[in-house]
Order: structure tokens, then C-alpha cells, then sequence
């Protein structure tokens, strides 16, 4: 039987029940075998990013949909931030709009929340280890997305985020877009990463570049 050795952990949920569940279950760990080690828990994804880099832990349980910061943008500034730790996402949610996202931002991992004990348990210590775990749901999600054509990206985006890759195109900074649109600038953020998402691009001057080719932008 492989060793194991114990792994440190952040649970970030916006319900305390589920983190309080969370923190139970790991904390009684799989009997006979190092366990694991909860460094702290986050109601939201602002708190998250700041424990995260503070506690340094091993794996960061991220929920998604959360009121004190959504769990994209902490991913994205986690690993904006070089932080170590690595992030598997725990929520219910398995959309496209969820899932690429997130794991564009750059999780290491996808589960739901049904998923059994053992099977979280495995993630955790995989995820730990730098390896991509993907729920079954969520990886066939992910090769269904990868083999069928995209729809016509122009009818992807979203009025406000064609607005955001407009002013993108023309060189302007986050901050200065958040100004213009009246919006943060953590929601400019969102919205870069759904349009990365949605045209299959990782970064602004792959944005624009695939906008101008597919006629999004540059029209009359």
C-alpha cells in the first residue's frame, strides 16, 4: 500500500454547516493512514486568498458561488500570486460556465459535492500532489465541450462582455475599464475570464487577436 503523508487544507464554503461537515470529516480521516490537517476555513473568496497565502496550505476546498467573493476570481489571483497551494474545487455546480472558468484560472481539480468520502479523500491527496482530478460528470462535460464546434462566439458574449473586450482592444487597463463600464474591478476580472473561457484564449492579447479573426471586433 502507498504511503501517505498528511496534508494540510483551507475549506472555503459560505455555509457553516458544510465547512463545520468538512472539517469533520477530515479531521477523523481514513483510520490506519496519516490524515489531513485543516489549517483554517473561508466564508468567501477575498478571506480565501488571504488565508491561503498566510496558512500556506497544501490544498485549497473551494467552493464556487459565494457572496464575500466568488471562488474564480480567488483561483485567479492565487495563482496570479505564485501561491503553492493547490486548488480543488468542491460545489454543486457543473455548468460550462462553472467549470471552464475555474479550471482556467487555474484549479488543479473538479469535484461535486456528492462525491463519496474515499473518493474526496483521493482527490485531495492527488490534488496535493499536483495532479488534475475531474469528477466523471465534469471530465465528460469537459470532452463533449472539446470535441463539438463552439457556437459563433458573437453570440456567446454577453452585451457587457463584448463592451469589457471592446475597450480590452483599445489598451485599456482593468482599472480604467471598471471606471468607464461603473463596475469593480473584480468584476472586470470575471469578466475576462468567462470571455477567455468562452474563446478558448488565456490571456487579453489572445482575446483580441481570436475577436478580430472571428469578426467580433473591427466591424463597421
Amino acid at each position: 500500500m502507498a504511503e501517505h503523508k498528511r496534508v494540510t487544507l483551507l475549506i472555503v464554503d459560505d455555509h457553516p454547516v458544510v465547512r463545520d461537515g468538512l472539517r469533520g470529516m477530515f479531521t477523523a480521516g481514513t483510520p490506519g493512514t496519516p490524515g489531513f490537517e485543516v489549517l483554517g476555513e473561508a466564508s468567501g473568496g477575498v478571506e480565501a486568498v488571504e488565508l491561503a497565502l498566510r496558512l500556506d496550505p497544501d490544498v485549497v476546498l473551494m467552493d464556487l458561488r459565494m457572496p464575500g467573493g466568488n471562488g474564480v476570481d480567488a483561483i485567479a489571483e492565487l495563482t496570479r500570486r505564485g501561491a503553492r497551494s493547490r486548488v480543488l474545487v468542491l460545489t454543486t455546480y457543473d455548468t460550462d460556465t462553472d467549470t471552464l472558468p475555474a479550471i482556467e484560472a487555474g484549479a488543479t481539480g473538479y469535484l461535486l459535492k456528492d462525491a463519496p468520502r474515499e473518493e474526496l479523500f483521493a482527490a485531495v491527496r492527488a490534488a496535493a500532489e499536483g495532479r488534475t482530478v475531474l469528477s466523471p460528470a465534469v471530465a465528460s462535460r469537459l470532452v463533449t465541450r472539446v470535441r463539438t464546434p463552439a457556437a459563433p462566439v458573437d453570440e456567446s458574449l454577453s452585451a457587457r462582455e463584448r463592451e469589457v473586450l471592446e475597450l480590452v482592444a483599445r489598451g485599456t487597463a482593468n482599472r480604467a475599464i471598471a471606471a468607464e463600464l461603473f463596475i469593480s474591478e473584480a468584476t472586470v476580472k470575471t469578466h475576462l475570464t468567462h470571455i477567455y473561457g468562452k474563446l478558448g484564449v488565456k490571456d487579453r492579447a489572445a482575446a483580441v487577436a481570436v475577436a478580430y479573426d472571428r469578426g467580433i471586433l473591427g466591424r463597421n
